[in-house]
């Protein structure tokens, strides 16, 4: 009996901040492995989702491709400030690395700017291109019609696909596709893995995203999420401890909330959503700092992924 053919490889997910490409990995590797939020930016590092899929094999009966999602930072056309200009060097980088690229477009949004410039770098990529059109079901299909038309004008695109990545609307006939376009070869991660990020990453990541959940307008930009310690305890459980790092006091207060309920919410729905990602019990604990210089420090740029020279 002959072997099932395998395939994988890595499969950039680029576009324009907040056109869903966080939502639609997570859809894709049927589990979180990106932290998903409606302010701007939420993705600071390029997170690495691992999909498995069954795809038909007319000479074997069937294959397993293994597409490993790097979800990146949205691309800015302009970058103006240090961390700014690190997230779009990480997408790219993402991109030039790949073996297929993604252009994931907000429907609803159409065409802007940043999108436009994203798509005419992408005359550049070596690897086959697939434009997602996100969000179809709130635009009518005369619209999504004129905006596959209108990019693929600016550069061909392999394929067109419409999705609602929030409904799984259209995934699995993308995770298909990805699958056949990613090359012949073994598996690059263990079949029961999905996802490439260290567990006091993701920690960070998922208490990150009750930050901008719970805060909305109220959140500076810049504040970040520290997993300071990880402590495996015997009976099964973590202990873990977090700072959240701001620049000014009186951000500081807005985390904290009156009598440190605002900061104690943010811990609870944090610690929830671990527990339930590491199927164990997750004991948290969450810290804020004024730290005036965290944006300018080199040592937290490597810790996210992001090139501080960016």
């Amino acid at each position: 009996m002959s072997t099932p053919a395998t395939r994988a490889g890595f499969v950039a997910v680029v576009g324009a901040p907040n056109a869903g490409k966080s939502t639609l990995v997570n859809g894709l590797v049927g589990s979180k492995v990106s932290i998903v939020s409606p302010k701007v930016q939420t993705t600071r590092m390029r997170v690495i989702g691992i999909a498995m899929a069954d795809i038909p094999d007319k000479g074997e009966g069937e294959a397993r491709a293994q597409v490993v999602l790097v979800d990146t930072p949205g691309i800015f056309s302009v970058a103006k400030r240090r961390l700014e200009r690190a997230m779009v060097a990480a997408a790219w980088q993402g991109a030039d690395d790949a073996d297929v690229v993604a252009l994931v477009v907000d429907a609803e949004r159409g065409v802007g700017a940043e999108t436009k410039a994203i798509a005419e770098r992408l005359k550049d990529s070596r690897a086959p291109r697939f434009l997602v059109l996100n969000k179809i079901d709130l635009v009518p299909r005369e619209k999504l019609l004129s905006l596959t038309a209108e990019l693929n004008a600016i550069v061909p695109f392999e394929r067109t696909f419409m999705v609602s990545a929030l409904k799984a609307d259209g995934v699995g006939d993308l995770l298909a596709a990805f699958a056949l376009a990613v090359p012949a070869g073994p598996f690059l991660y263990p079949e029961d893995q999905a996802a490439d990020l260290p567990l006091r990453l993701l920690a960070a990541e998922v208490t990150r995203e009750q930050v901008f959940l719970q805060l909305h307008q109220e959140l500076p930009y810049e504040a970040a999420v520290e997993t300071e310690k990880w402590e495996d305890r015997p009976d099964g459980s973590v202990r873990v401890e977090q700072t959240i790092h701001v620049q000014r006091e009186g951000q500081r207060a807005i985390f904290l909330g009156k009598g440190g309920a605002r900061i104690k919410q943010i811990g609870a729905r944090a610690r929830h959503e671990l527990s339930q990602m590491l199927e164990r019990q997750v004991h948290l604990f969450l810290h804020v700092k004024v730290s005036e210089r965290w944006a300018d420090d080199p040592s937290h740029y490597r810790s996210i992924g992001l090139d501080f020279k960016a």
